[in-house]
């Protein structure tokens, strides 16, 4: 209907607004809990379609890190293995960097600790 009322076309926009907050709230809680899932069925049939190729694609990643993880052993500067952490892509590729970067630097604390004990002695 149409109305002339001003203020009856506030509260009635105003109710509409409050609707779709509600609306949206209910859809942010429905994505936010456990029970939403998508639909099962289509997504196996999307698994087993794509399993061989995906089965590839994680050979290629393990070989690839295997490779990169050669190389940081190599590697013994905290500020070389920044610059790769900061060029590295992939959340695998920056995993090993700083796992390699916390081992050099627990080197270098060792060998801090002896040379101290060393000299203390």
């Amino acid at each position: 209907e149409v109305t002339l009322d001003l203020a009856e076309r506030r509260r009635i926009r105003s109710a509409i607004r409050e609707l779709q907050r509600q609306e949206l709230e209910r859809d942010e809680e429905a994505l936010a809990s456990k029970r939403f899932r998508p639909e099962r069925g289509s997504h196996r049939q999307d698994d087993k379609e794509n399993w061989p190729r995906s089965e590839h694609l994680e050979e290629e990643q393990q070989a690839a890190l295997a490779a990169l993880s050669q190389q940081l052993e190599a590697i013994t500067t905290v500020e070389e293995l920044t610059k790769l952490l900061r060029a590295a892509g992939e959340y695998e590729e920056r995993k090993l960097i700083r796992a390699a970067i916390r081992k050099l630097r627990a080197k270098e604390i060792e060998a801090a600790t002896l040379a101290g004990n060393v000299q203390s002695s």
